[in-house]
């Protein structure tokens, strides 16, 4: 897949401006130099991709804004080696930079078409990852417990079972409401003590509970 010099360029300028918004951790940014965002999006979109903004791609469905990944993504503390529960594969572009992140990932995606998309892109760029096609708020019971879990759409509520299935001493990031949704981060102390700190404000598409395309 070309990914050429001006490419990079952009996503140094993008980072850049990261880093200027408040993204302090290094490692998140280098993992995102290595993603080239472009070729997650339709070809119309390419002078875009480097934008810090939302685009469209299929199933009605957005590429989240680069802040927002480096913002989740920092604020999950990844550490190499560690196994991560991405709820809306969506493009694939956050598990490629989780996967940068020397994270062992394991994704869920309910819409057919973005599935199968991101598989294919996930694939040619020689990411390595676990995917199924379902109901995010069940997670992957079978791959669990997870050290971080994170959710890229808004939910009305934290699904239980994605609590079951964090580690004690894990973390979990999720944007919670309705419309404006408060970006959450969870942390299990154990298996009945759990902590949870706001981190501002951010608008996903809302997380749905069936595998309906």
């Amino acid at each position: 897949m070309i990914d050429t010099e001006r490419h990079k360029g952009k996503r140094r300028l993008l980072l850049d401006s990261l880093r200027e918004k408040g993204i302090w951790c290094e490692r998140t940014l280098e993992a995102m130099m290595k993603v080239p965002r472009h070729v997650f999006l339709d070809s119309s979109l390419e002078d875009l991709a480097y934008s810090d903004q939302a685009l469209p791609i299929a199933a009605g469905q957005t590429i989240s804004q680069p802040f927002t990944v480096a913002f989740q993504t920092m604020h999950l503390d990844i550490q190499a080696g560690d196994k991560v529960l991405e709820i809306g594969t969506g493009s694939g572009y956050q598990a490629a930079v989780l996967f940068h992140m020397g994270a062992k990932v394991f994704t869920i995606e309910r819409q057919l078409e973005l599935f199968n998309f991101s598989k294919l892109i996930l694939t040619k760029l020689g990411i390595r990852y676990t995917g199924k096609y379902g109901d995010g708020n069940e997670g992957m019971p079978a791959y669990a417990p997870f050290d971080k879990i994170i959710v890229t759409a808004g939910a009305s509520r934290i699904p239980p079972q994605l609590l079951h299935q964090l580690k004690p001493g894990g973390r979990l990031i999720i944007p919670i409401g309705e419309g404006v949704q408060k970006m959450t981060l969870i942390y299990k102390k154990s298996d009945k003590i759990y902590t949870a700190k706001a981190l501002g404000d951010f608008r996903f598409v809302p997380l749905l509970e069936d595998k309906t395309v």
